[in-house]
């Protein structure tokens, strides 16, 4: 009897065994499945690559990623000259599930590509030769844009100055290399709200903006907080912390804040009398790309704001900024 049960426990163990190893061939191999890219050429007229410049800096921020940022300074702006190049990195010190670097996006890098991979890889995470993307770069955002807005954003980068600068190459650890293959989906186009409907249009401004990604608590790149209410910790290499803030309408978060107070937080960092602040050790810093989205028209600020206050408000007091000598002697 025992060897009988013991046998059938073997059976099971195999059975389980071969269907798991089914299972992740499968995800390795057949996925992701969104389909070819399309063939198109997108033309670049003026309109096209002036909208695509507001949106690719000032709120998709894609040449914030994509470029060299100078951390001697506050909020760490780009360093002028590098747009597109890539390089930046986000590890397990930022609590991501691996090593992710932003590739270079300038003509040198993506003069391969044609402007239907492009479209693919910005609206659903697949690279030109099938890898999934982690989603570092918000695709599932960019999925729910109007098309034509997509469509401005490569019309620009296809202008950027060419820079020869290769990128080491990403890895997601265990079991997140298996688990990204399932997260690019076809995309979800919507068209861009009339400006007239304030909160439609700043719910469409703060997907592209990706308010929601920075905004709600992440653990190993999966989103456990609530939405909006801030907790999500960025690690700066000196040990210190910084965790973003609830942007919910509670007191705990912008409740106090007047649609002008927060224009003009934005706006201030564009101001012709801001000089960026040199920072020295130990003192707050943050990945905020402030000098970046100041540069958004005070009507969609407007319209953002618009937005965040129909949220459902929460509570969530956030310690925004721990000093490195505070992490080490707690």
């Amino acid at each position: 009897m025992k060897r009988k049960i013991f046998k059938a426990i073997l059976i099971i163990a195999g059975v389980l065994i071969i269907g798991i190893a089914s299972l992740l061939a499968y995800v390795k191999t057949a996925l992701p499945n969104v389909g070819d890219p399309q063939k198109i050429t997108i033309e670049r007229t003026p309109e096209r690559i002036e909208r695509g410049k507001y949106l690719a800096n000032n709120v998709m921020v894609c040449i914030d990623c994509h470029s060299r940022r100078d951390w001697t300074l506050f909020a760490g702006p780009p360093v002028a000259g590098t747009e597109g190049q890539g390089g930046e990195v986000f590890d397990h010190k930022l609590g991501f599930p691996g090593t992710f670097i932003a590739p270079n996006i300038t003509p040198a890098s993506i003069g391969t590509y044609t402007d239907g991979e492009l479209f693919r890889a910005i609206t659903t995470g697949v690279a030109k030769d099938g890898r999934a993307l982690f989603p570092i770069m918000p695709y599932n955002n960019f999925g729910q844009l109007a098309e034509e807005d997509v469509k401005s954003v490569i019309a620009y980068i296809r202008t950027l100055k060419p820079i020869e600068n290769k990128t080491g190459t990403s890895e997601a650890d265990f079991p997140m290399n298996f688990i990204m293959n399932t997260i690019p989906h076809p995309a979800n186009f919507k068209p861009i709200p009339e400006r007239s409907d304030l909160v439609t249009y700043g719910k469409y401004l703060v997907t592209a903006a990706s308010c929601y990604d920075c905004h709600t608590k992440q653990v190993k790149g999966e989103f456990v907080g609530e939405p909006f209410a801030g907790g999500m910790e960025f690690q700066f290499p000196d040990g210190a912390i910084l965790r973003s803030p609830n942007i919910t309408p509670h007191s705990t978060g912008i409740a106090n804040w007047n649609e002008q107070a927060f224009v003009n937080r934005f706006k201030s960092y564009t101001d012709t009398n801001y000089i960026p602040k040199k920072m020295e050790a130990g003192a707050m810093q943050t990945v905020m790309p402030w000098t970046m989205y100041g540069g958004m028209t005070e009507y969609d600020l407007k319209a953002i704001y618009a937005y965040l206050q129909t949220l459902k408000p929460v509570e969530n007091t956030i310690v925004k900024f721990s000093p490195a000598t505070e992490k080490q002697g707690s």
